[in-house]
């Protein structure tokens, strides 16, 4: 069974950091590029952050670039999203996604109907 388990989030004041975690297993996702989605209350699922295959290549959304930093671990089958400069409007349930994709040519593709597997998602709450 293919499995993403995110873990790492929580309630933290503005200006803080946050490491999520993303731990796959069923398969081996070495060769799949993988991302990070945000949904906000109310608000539809949107890309945050992305990693190529072999994390030669990451991607962002303007909102997070120099605050969010994507990597990847494939000898542990794991992603990772750390989080600095926490702002409440990144509060929201963030969600590990992969992509049988490799890599991509640019963010627009990056979107929720192209990712081939789901986490369940984890919490992320910013007070100001």
């Amino acid at each position: 069974q293919v499995q993403l388990a995110e873990s790492g989030g929580g309630l933290v004041q503005a200006g803080e950091s946050l490491r999520l975690s993303c731990a796959a297993s069923g398969r081996t996702f070495s060769n799949d590029a993988m991302g990070w989605f945000h949904q906000a209350p109310g608000k539809e699922r949107e890309f945050v952050a992305a990693i190529s295959w072999n994390g030669a290549t990451t991607y962002y959304t303007d909102s997070v670039k120099g605050r969010f930093t994507i990597s990847r671990d494939n000898a542990k089958n794991t992603v990772y999203l750390q989080m600095n400069s926490l702002k409440p409007e990144d509060t929201g349930v963030y969600y590990c996604a992969a992509d049988d994709r490799h890599y991509y040519y640019n963010t627009e593709s990056i979107r929720p109907d192209a990712m081939d597997y789901w986490g369940q998602g984890t919490q992320v709450t910013v007070s100001s």
